[in-house]
Parts: C-alpha cells; structure tokens; sequence
C-alpha cells in the first residue's frame, strides 16, 4: 500500500486521539484512587523482583541473556518502576493468560522489539504449569510462541523500518511510502510497534541501496526527515486500516544507548562495562533526543486512539540495565539492547496496565 505525504501538516495540527501522557487510573500513595501519570517517577529496589527466573526461561536470545553469560551483580533485577504518587499493578501471568486468551498480540519492529517480546514471553511463560505446551515456530519475518492451552500467541515481526524495502535490477529500495505488511498487522488483535535503531545506519549494515519517495529515487537524505516520512506512511496506514473495533494499537517510544557518561554526569566514560545501578532521581541531563520529538509530533497527527508507550525517560535513567559483555557475542560491548530479566519487563508491565485499564474502563484494585 502507497501513501502520500500532501495534506499530512494540516492534520498534525489537528485533534490528536493519541493518548500522550500516560495517565492511568491507579491507586494512590497513602490509599485512595485518582488519574496518574505512569511515565513519571524513579527506580526503587524491591526484594520480590524480578518477576520471573530468566534461567528458566528458554526463549532468550543469548544477546540478552546477561546471567546466563556470566554478569557477576544482580541489583539490576531488583528495580521496580514506581511512579510518581501511585502504584502500578504487578504484572500477573494468570491474569494475561486469562484476560487474552484466544488472543493474537504482535511486537513490530527493530531489535528492541525482540528484546521486548521476549521479555513478554518470559513473563507469560512462567505463568503457565505445563511448559511442555508452549511452541516456538519460526516462518521469515515472523516468530510466534503459542500458548496451547490458552489459543495465545505472542508474535514478533522483524521490520526495522516499519515501511518496505523492495529489490530491483537497480539495488535494494528503502520505499517510504509503501507499507505492504499491513495486510498482516491489521489482523492481529494487539500491536505494539517501534522503530528507530537502524535509521542511522550506513555501510555494511544498512540494508538498503537507495531511498524512494513517490516516483523520486535518490541515493541518501537526510536521515531525521527520512525516519519521519516512514512515520507518516505508518501513521496514514492506522488510519486508514486498522478496525479499532477488534484491534489495540501501541506505539513504544524511542529507547537510547549508554555509551556516554555525559548523561549520567560522568564525563568520559564511553560505556556501560561499569554500571551496576540506576541514575538517581527521576531526571537524565539533556534533553529528549530529535528522534522523540520527532515520532510525538507524527503520532499528534493520528485520528485513531493510539496508545503511546512513553519510556524513553524511564529507560535513559537505566544505565545498569545493558548487557555490555554479557552477552554470549564475544568482544561485544552492548549499551543498546537490554538484559532479560531487566528493564524490558516493566515496558511490559506498563504495557498490562494500559491494557487492563482499558478494557476495564475503570479503576483497577491494587
């Protein structure tokens, strides 16, 4: 499917269905319930986290897998997200597995999308009494895990860019206004998408030869714009495509790396090799990167009600969350991805609450 750009600007000025700031009916600090916002707040340790054992589970990518490939600490899996004047339900596996049986949820996207869905897969696993009946299956860009006793399947879709890269005689085609996986997506009951990571490759590791807008191809372009041209194709796509009468859409926002001390105001470190916890407080110094701007102001433009999973703070101040060596790829220092159990589990946590928030349309007991 082929998306225009012409008319997009005056939409983004128009009424967002977007569901921006995170705010959640909660049970407040000190009792009571009311609205909080669930993006805000710090990381506190808690004795009874993580919420699962990552040794038992056999879904994890040995990228991720931080314990099994010899961290030494394990602070890092006993942070809890507490938001700022209320609390967040913890995530239960036989709740999810019960609330979404039946149910088909997708992750699209880069490899923190894979990162996150295995982090989900993980949590649900441990849920389940028969592990016997859990499936993996792979079938090219899609690999589904299937809860058999619950018809559930949790899938991930491996599309870095979330529009088309086609091959022709000329060379590989990065098509910013051509989304042809949506055929798929839109028949899933759960989406939860994002992109970002791969935008600034070059080299080797980009994976297309030139870039195509309408009937114009070019060699390059400037990046930013090019990243926010796939975003509006995208979000045309949801408008126009997706029945929100039978499907929930997600927007995870942009996670970045820690190869940068100057962040956590420790100027010239230049990985994460050394960090065993968290930055204090609930604020990164800097602001938020070009890249977040630039997806909040497409997804203003949507009609639909998009949920947007806003965890860039939330993840920027877990410096102590990467895999760095730890990660079954050897002499790889990874700032990027995250460990499993670890900071992915509570993009998930807060990705059950929005969900049970809003199919309850009401206050949810804590």
């Amino acid at each position: 499917m082929r998306f225009g750009f012409q008319g997009w600007s005056s939409i983004l000025v128009g009424v967002a269905a977007v569901i921006f700031s995170g705010t959640c009916l909660a049970k407040k600090v000190g009792g009571g319930k009311g609205k909080c916002d669930i993006y805000e707040g710090s990381w506190v340790v808690d004795d009874s986290y993580p919420m699962y054992n990552s040794t038992l589970c056999p879904h994890i990518r040995k990228e991720f897998d931080c314990q099994k490939y010899g961290r030494p600490d394990k602070l890092y899996l006993r942070y809890r997200w507490q938001p700022k004047g209320c609390h967040l339900p913890r995530f239960d596996g036989k709740d999810f597995l019960r609330r979404f049986k039946g149910k088909k949820i997708m992750y699209i996207g880069d490899s923190i999308s894979l990162n996150q869905w295995q982090s989900m897969v993980c949590l649900v696993h441990a849920a389940v009494p028969d592990p016997s009946r859990i499936f993996q299956k792979a079938n090219g860009s899609i690999t589904t895990v299937t809860f058999q006793d619950y018809d559930l399947s949790i899938m991930v879709f491996h599309s870095p860019y979330l529009v088309d890269i086609e091959a022709l005689p000329i060379g590989r085609i990065l098509k910013l206004d051509s989304l042809k996986n949506g055929h798929t997506w839109k028949k899933i009951d759960i989406l939860i998408f994002n992109t970002w990571l791969w935008w600034h490759r070059n080299g080797p590791t980009q994976p297309w030869d030139y870039i195509q807008v309408g009937l114009k191809i070019r060699k390059d372009m400037d990046r930013m714009v090019a990243f926010k041209k796939a975003l509006i194709t995208w979000a045309k796509w949801v408008d126009s495509d997706v029945d929100f009468n039978k499907t929930q859409v997600f927007f995870r926002a942009v996670t970045t790396n820690h190869y940068d001390g100057k962040g956590w105001n420790e100027a010239g470190v230049t990985n994460c090799s050394k960090e065993t916890q968290p930055i204090s407080g609930s604020t990164y110094l800097g602001g938020l990167p070009e890249s977040s701007h630039v997806v909040e102001q497409v997804l203003s433009g949507i009609k639909k009600p998009v949920q947007f999973l806003n965890i860039t703070n939330l993840s920027r101040l877990r410096k102590d969350g990467h895999p760095s060596m730890y990660n079954g790829v050897k002499r790889k220092m990874d700032c990027t991805h995250w460990c499993i159990a670890g900071v992915p589990d509570i993009w998930n946590q807060l990705l059950y609450t929005s969900l049970i928030t809003q199919n309850r349309n009401k206050m949810y007991d804590l």
